[in-house]
């Protein structure tokens, strides 16, 4: 019995044509990566508001758990209440955290992360888990750079 060849026919193409933008960088390569390195790229706001002091430490410690305002603003020393409401806005508006307002006297407001929002707290957690574990070499790194620029 003869087995039959799967190979596709020569003169079949089956192959997605490659778009290319003006630069002659492929679309899916730009879809996929988005446009960051573009001035005017939406993700580039997104950037901002995932890797800001208080958007890092706010997405960091909503991981543990849901927190109230005041709850997460003693745990995020330093923030102001004015910042912290800012960025809470700012994290809900582009759908990583969750305000639940509870319809009660005083007021009860809880913070969670959604689904995206924890997958993102967890990959910002790595990244300032990094610096935390390489804090002693970049104030080293600090310092003899100081020192060789005096």
């Amino acid at each position: 019995m003869k087995e039959k060849s799967l190979t596709k026919p020569e003169n079949m193409d089956v192959s997605v044509p490659d778009r290319t933008n003006s630069d002659g960088q492929a679309l899916s390569e730009m879809l996929r990566r988005g446009e960051l390195f573009n001035q005017n790229c939406p993700s580039r706001e997104i950037l901002k508001h995932l890797t800001s002091r208080w958007g890092v430490l706010v997405l960091i410690a909503l991981l543990d758990r849901d927190h109230r305002f005041s709850d997460l603003r003693r745990k995020v020393g330093g923030v102001s209440e004015k910042m912290l409401a800012q960025t809470l806005q700012t994290l809900e508006a582009d759908g990583f955290v969750n305000r639940f307002s509870h319809p009660v006297v005083p007021p009860h407001v809880d913070y969670s992360l959604t689904p995206i929002g924890r997958e993102v707290a967890l990959k910002v957690r790595d990244f300032a888990d990094w610096i935390e574990v390489n804090i002693t070499r970049i104030l080293s790194s600090r310092s003899v750079s100081g020192a060789a620029s005096e």
